[in-house]
Formats: C-alpha cells, structure tokens, sequence
C-alpha cells in the first residue's frame, strides 16, 4: 500500500527531531563533541550512523483497512515508524536501538469527521485500539500504540488534513481552526489579519492546535495566559458515540464546562477536529531586560514580588546558577531573569521601569548597568539554545549520553525547600543509576501569584561501553525516581508535558481516585469499547492495560 502523506510537507525525520535536511552547523557540532567530551571525561565517543527505514524489521500488519476507506491508510515503513513514538528521551533512544515492537498496524489519514467516525466504528467493532496523532512531539508516551495485548491491532490516527483555516470573527478577535494546523501555518494564516494566537511551546513547529488543546499545553505567556486553556472559545469532537460540541461564548456560568473535560482529555475520550480560538492583535510595543542575582532565592523573590504585581509580564523566565551555566547564558555564573512585556496597544516603558524597581529591590542588576537593558543579547542566547536543544540531544543520545528534563510547580511558600530537595534528591537518583555525577539544573518555565513552575534539565553519560540497553534501563531508573520526587514533595507530575504513558503512576498520586473513577465512566459513555488511546491517563473499565510504553523497559 502506498504512503499517503501530504507532500506538501518537508519530509519529518521519523526516528528523531526536525526534518530529514535539519542538520547541525559545525559550531554546533564542535558544542556536542564538547558537552560530551566534558560528560564522558574523554574524547571518543563516536555517533553511529543515523536510523534509516530498512534497518527495521517491523510485524506485519494484524488487519486491513476498511475496503470503503483503504485510500486514507498507509502502511509504508516510513508512515509507520514516524507514528510508532513520540520525541521523549526514550523514544529517541529506542530509534537508534532499532527497537519498535509495537509499530501502528494502519496509519490512517482521514480528510472528513464522516471519515473519522467510520473509522472510529470500524475500529469499536473489531476491538482495534486508536491512538490519535497530531505533531507526534509528545515526551510523555502519549502517541505510542503500546497498549497491552488485549487489543486485535492499532491505528495511528493523523489529523494532518484537518489543517484549514475554516472562518475568522476579526471583531470578537477569535478564528474557527483545524486542529490538525501545525504551529507555524496558523500564524501565517493570521497574519494578514494582524491577528496572532501567540503560543509558542517548544515543539511550536512540529505540534498541531489540537495536541496543544488535549494537552493543556504551555506557551508562550509565562504569567495569565499560560496554557492553551485560556484561548479556547468552544470546540468540536468526534468520539465513537457521536460528536460533542460545545456553545461559542466568551464566558459562561452554566454548570461543569463541556471543553473543560476535553481539555487535557489526551485522546482518551476522542478526536478534537476544530476550534474556536480568541486571538489578540498582533504587539506593536516591546521592553525587555536581562537581571543577574548573586543568589537563586532572591531572584525567586523578585519573581514573586513580579508575580504578584499585576504587571503580567509576558516573559518572566528565571534561569538558576546552572541553567545559565549549561546554556553559556550572560556570565554563565549569576542566576539570571529574563523578563520582557509586550502590547498591541501602548508603550510598556512604564510596566518595565516598574519590574526593574522591583528586581533591585531583591538585589537584580541588569547586565550593562543600566535600568533601559533590552536584555537582547542573554534572551537570544537562551532563545536559541532552547530551539535548538531537540537536535543536539538526538545527537547526544546516539551517543550514550542521557539528557533529560521534568517540570512540575509548587506554591511559593514551599518552593526554597522543595528547589534544593529536588535538585539534592534528583541528582542522588542519577547518581544511583549511572555511578556518575550529574548538574540538576533549573530555570522557571511560568510563574503564577501563588507559585512557579519550575523544569529541571540534567545530562550524564550513560554507559562507558556505548550499551544503548544499558543506558535506556539507566533512563527508566531516573525517570520513575523523578516521578516519585517531584510528587512526594508536592509538586505535580506536569505543569505542560502531559502525563501520557509515562506520567501514570505520578497522575494516580495526584489525582483523587473518585475522580479519575468518574473520569472513566465519562470515557465509558464516549467510548463504549475502550478504543481510545488505550493506557493513557487512565484504564478502560473492564480492561487492565499495566504498565506499558518506554517505563516497561
């Protein structure tokens, strides 16, 4: 059967991050050889040739498509592997082991809801598990067809097509979207408009609007509006009992909102196909400084006092003395603030000479000197650190070298204690696994009145020998120690990554088990058969999926 994905598309790596052309600049390639070189305590460690799609021997696909549909379904090497895993550490890893047990049988591209619904029926009826997929830039398992063994197949249900831009209300400031649009084609679709949605996760350019949506995804705003939640207006949802759609209003009173229980739903209970999004004029007016502390708990403090201002600063990111130093961010020494506003509509001068009192008020200097530092040079150095840090760590990873991160958040009264246990307890774990020594490092992704969200970032080498088994068993030790930490110590197991298969035994610790009791019947009521995303969030009554995923390993 022929591949049917769109050409329109720059063909994706499938077993890595970007595209099949993305590669590094000889300055970047002398920083991994670096960064490795400092991990391993010695040169020598060599990258192996990158996967290609006959180095796979995939099962066979268990069924075959519907005869009515066979034109929507792939089942090429190449469909199938980018649909296997999504972007974790994990995944990455088992592409250069060339370990894919649990490929997707089918891949399916359906271009109408009618289309999606028959397949959902198809699918119920041959107990056929369905895993929906929009970018494929989960790290938390989320789009991986592992889902026990009392599924006949699975299907890996792409929503690339569903990527129009259907209507735009220019004076409610909001849009009607295909959620299978990636990040990039919406905003060009806005633009003539001068309008934005203005959220930027990391995987901007390789997620769609609807993975933002079913994930509660983290953006741009680092304070007010920080996740997807706050720009959804209604949507629609096709499940296998029929689709649900909810009113177009801006606000509403009228008991347990509808999109709330589809927001975060993570494709258990079906596939979002659009929504209505509130957009904002594009920003006209921008200030932005650069702030160094000569300690991380006075920086945290501005934060706070930033935070609980009112000022709602757009960008507010505090990077910790080993966040700066393993991004060669400023002095690569001195906890930094990067704080920044932006407007539509006036001048923020005024709202960053405020934030700027603040900062000194807790010991903040900005790094010339002077209290108008746009603070251009340290943001775009992290900026592009940050964007770019998915392709050094394919590199790294084939390699041998762990390189992971975990987020979470925590009120501001138990933040001191909660950073040092972390990074003490985190760094203790990884020592455990792998005999080495590792940095915890932190910066905070998004900050709240009453709390940060902090996001730890470590890297170690993973074996000597280059035993990429060995290294993944290492990973599996560490993440699940990272699980236990973050939510022993009262943080959540995700303050944007979603839980996935890999966040399910933090999820259970977090959430009351009447809740997630009630969150299944809903389920049960959508999805009558447990088809969908089987393992992810929570089991399908009647059925017990385990463990599955990168943790089982």
């Amino acid at each position: 059967m022929s591949a049917v994905t769109l050409a329109k598309h720059r063909p994706r790596k499938f077993w890595g991050w970007g595209y099949d052309d993305d590669e590094l600049t000889a300055a970047e390639k002398e920083g991994v050889a670096a960064r490795t070189r400092q991990l391993a305590g010695r040169d020598g460690l060599r990258l192996g040739s990158a996967p290609k799609t006959a180095d796979f021997d995939l099962r066979r696909p268990r069924i075959n498509p519907p005869v009515a549909l066979a034109s929507r379904f792939s089942t090429t090497a190449h469909d199938r592997l980018l649909h296997a895993y999504g972007r974790s550490f994990a995944d990455i890893l088992r592409m250069w082991m060339r370990d894919v047990p649990n490929p997707p049988d089918l891949v399916a591209f359906p271009e109408t809801e009618e289309e999606i619904a028959t397949i959902l029926g198809w699918s119920g009826r041959n107990n056929i598990a369905v895993i929906p997929f929009g970018g494929g830039s989960s790290v938390v398992g989320g789009v991986e067809p592992a889902v026990g063994d009392s599924y006949a197949a699975t299907i890996s249900l792409d929503l690339e097509r569903f990527d129009k831009m259907h209507e735009i209300d220019r004076a409610s400031r909001a849009a009607r979207i295909g959620a299978g649009i990636y990040g990039p084609a919406l905003e060009d679709q806005l633009r003539p408009y001068g309008l934005t949605l203005r959220h930027y996760p990391q995987s901007f350019q390789f997620s769609t609007l609807g993975g933002w949506i079913v994930t509660r995804s983290g953006g741009h705003y680092a304070t007010v509006k920080t996740h997807i939640d706050d720009f959804v207006e209604s949507m629609r949802m096709v499940t296998p009992s029929g689709i649900m759609e909810s009113r177009r209003l801006p606000g509403s009173g009228a008991g347990p909102a509808p999109d709330r229980l589809v927001m975060g739903s993570e494709g258990i209970l079906g596939i979002v196909t659009e929504a209505w999004m509130r957009l904002q004029d594009r920003p006209k007016f921008r200030a932005g400084a650069s702030i160094r502390f000569a300690d991380v708990f006075a920086a945290a403090r501005a934060v706070r006092a930033l935070s609980q201002s009112g000022l709602d600063p757009t960008n507010c990111r505090l990077l910790d003395q080993d966040e700066v130093a393993f991004n060669h961010v400023g002095d690569r020494k001195s906890p930094t603030l990067i704080v920044a506003f932006e407007s539509a509509d006036h001048d923020v001068g005024p709202w960053m000479a405020r934030a700027l009192e603040l900062a000194r008020d807790h010991g903040g200097r900005t790094d010339d000197g002077q209290e108008t530092s746009d603070g251009s040079d340290a943001a775009a150095v992290w900026r592009n650190a940050f964007i770019r840090m998915p392709l050094w760590r394919d590199s790294m990873i084939g390699m041998g070298i762990i390189m992971d991160t975990f987020e979470t958040a925590i009120t501001w009264n138990r933040f001191e204690d909660f950073y040092n246990r972390v990074k003490h307890e985190a760094a203790a774990a990884i020592l455990k696994a792998t005999g080495r020594n590792a940095t915890v490092s932190c910066r905070f992704t998004h900050v709240y009145p009453d709390g940060p969200a902090p996001y730890f970032t470590y890297a170690v080498l993973g074996s000597d020998s280059g035993d990429l088994k060995s290294v993944l068993s290492r990973w599996v030790e560490i993440k699940r120690a990272c699980n236990e930490i973050v939510t022993r110590l009262g943080g959540t197991i995700t303050h944007h990554h979603a839980v996935g298969r890999d966040h399910r035994d933090g999820y259970d610790r977090e959430t009351p088990e009447l809740f997630r009791a009630a969150l299944a019947a809903a389920k049960q009521r959508l999805d009558p058969a447990g088809i969908m995303n089987p393992g992810v969030l929570i089991d399908p009554i009647g059925r017990k999926i385990g463990q599955t995923g990168a943790l089982r390993a």
